[in-house]
């Protein structure tokens, strides 16, 4: 499968509304898009799955490795990839845009803002393509879509001043409508803030989607598959799945199908916990679901068969809802399954924001004892531990839970602030961990 990389002058720029509009022109030409990320997010992929209506890809060297990051590639379906790019294009020293494209070999295609500026554009996109030269970087920024470009003389006078190397693939005009609500952890999720479908056609139709097809080009293929040989295991575990636990990788997902059963439920509606091996509580919002998690009984079980021993594991938000209890950014204290000793606050402003490297202290959920693994952080609340506390992993890099340590581990259950993608081996771990149990 051919694509190409959305790559940003800056943060801000505006690469998720011109991500979807060059994946809303080539679905209404008649290509299928298989949309992507570079770096660990999940909101962005949120939104690209509302267009595409196929799962987003995570493409990220630090979470996946070179030849993972391949392998994730390569798992998806469609005629073309589009991936969006992180932060600005050469940004991030764990994973930048930069180098999931060098790994990848697909040409960037660079979001500027145009919105005042016509000849200084053009100098803006070459002096981008020259330091990917003087550098060293083996990636091919192959031309520009100019954000928040008018029409007629505007965009004339950005093609004009681009050199012939570089192509003016089109333009997002100005509209207010083409604005994705912020909170904290980003923008909202793509369920919850879709844009107006006629504004989306109307900068789509600004776009060259031939163009963009004709520089595509194909990855190289990765080594392996990066499956487990030994195959299946007998694991059934049970997934949370709903507006308060809505961040996990799709190939964490299939990971779980591949190797064992997976089961979903939702502790917000107040579903009971499904006969299962093991319980996996993603990352989410369960702070803005805080009242209906403590009122709907579904975390209490979950705490009642915690203790009993059934393996809960939890990141980020699993974590916050896995604690004794969570107050919230307006000050009021919900009780949550009470599994692991920990009070979550709420506050104003991140607590953490990085690629994360763990060494396990001991034997736990996600990595045997001495084993390194890695991840990524981003967090608003914080973790008053209580004394006893028993810490999982040591942090070679990243903040965790006190900035030393991550991984609250408590009965068989096992809470971090970090995500782990499933190329780091952790989720077979869990399978396999469970199925013994």
């Amino acid at each position: 499968m051919k694509g190409f990389v959305v790559g940003g002058v800056s943060s801000g720029v505006g690469k998720t509304v011109a991500t979807l509009a060059i994946g809303r022109a080539l679905i209404d030409d008649g290509y299928a898009v298989q949309p992507a990320k570079a770096g660990p997010d999940f909101i962005d992929p949120s939104h690209h799955e509302a267009i595409a209506g196929r799962p987003s890809r995570t493409l990220d060297r630090w979470l996946e490795g070179t030849e993972g990051l391949r392998r994730n590639y390569h798992r998806g379906e469609g005629d073309v990839c589009v991936v969006e790019g992180v932060m600005g294009l050469y940004d991030g020293d764990g994973s930048s845009t930069a180098m999931v494209a060098e790994a990848l070999d697909l040409p960037v295609v660079l979001v500027v803002d145009a919105k005042a500026g016509m000849e200084s554009v053009a100098a803006t996109a070459l002096g981008f393509r020259e330091y990917a030269e003087t550098s060293g970087r083996e990636i091919d920024v192959a031309g520009i879509v100019a954000q928040r470009a008018h029409g007629g003389r505007h965009e004339q006078g950005i093609r004009d001043a681009l050199p012939a190397d570089l192509e003016f693939f089109g333009r997002i005009p100005p509209n207010d409508d083409l604005e994705i609500p912020d909170r904290h952890l980003g923008l909202e999720m793509g369920g919850e803030a879709a844009l107006p479908a006629d504004a989306l056609r109307e900068a789509a139709d600004s776009l060259e989607t031939e163009r963009l097809i004709e520089v595509a080009s194909e990855p190289p293929t990765p080594s392996t598959n990066g499956r487990d040989e030994s195959g299946r295991v007998d694991a059934r575990v049970a997934v949370a799945s709903d507006s308060a636990f809505c961040f996990r990788y799709p190939a964490t997902i299939e990971r779980f199908r591949e190797r064992g059963e997976i089961v979903s439920f939702s502790p917000v509606a107040g579903d009971p916990v499904p006969e299962c091996d093991g319980v996996y509580l993603p990352g989410g919002y369960p702070e803005l679901h805080a009242a209906d998690l403590e009122s709907t009984g579904t975390l209490s079980e979950l705490g009642a068969l915690a203790s009993d021993g059934l393996p809960v594991l939890g990141e980020c938000g699993g974590l916050m809802a896995m604690s004794q209890s969570l107050t919230t950014a307006e000050g009021d204290r919900r009780e949550m399954a009470g599994i692991l000793p920990a009070d979550v606050t709420m506050r104003d402003r991140y607590q953490a924001l990085d690629h994360v490297e763990l060494d396990a202290l001991s034997g736990t959920l996600t990595a045997a004892s001495g084993q390194r693994i890695r991840g990524h952080e981003f967090h608003y609340s914080s973790a008053d531990i209580d004394g006893d506390a028993r810490f999982a992993f040591e942090t070679v890099r990243g903040d965790g839970i006190d900035g030393d340590h991550d991984g609250l581990t408590e009965y068989d259950s096992l809470g971090t602030y970090v995500h782990v993608h499933p190329e780091s081996g952790a989720f077979d771990r869990f399978l396999e961990t469970v199925e013994s149990e």
